[in-house]
């Protein structure tokens, strides 16, 4: 279940819920108690992406560079022979 983050827009309190997608947002704020001054914001998240990347360096399959090297040592070979 994904975490939200909501501000009252009465006493600027922000709060985080863990909500499921399609529960409602919260109507009161647990701080103040006042009602309909909830607004979802928009957080940055903390998942980053640097390197050269996991698929790069984890998944990626050597095979294609080797056919591709196998494939061009074989087609020199062939011209070497004939020529």
């Amino acid at each position: 279940m994904p975490i939200y983050e909501y501000e009252c827009k009465f006493c600027f309190s922000r709060f985080q819920l863990l909500q499921k997608f399609s529960d409602p947002p919260p109507e009161v704020c647990p701080h103040c108690g006042k009602k309909g001054g909830i607004k979802k914001l928009i957080s940055p998240t903390s998942f980053e992406l640097k390197g050269s990347g996991w698929y790069a360096t984890d998944y990626k399959s050597s095979s294609n560079s080797n056919n591709a090297t196998s494939a061009s040592s074989k087609s020199q070979t062939k011209e070497a022979k004939s020529g």
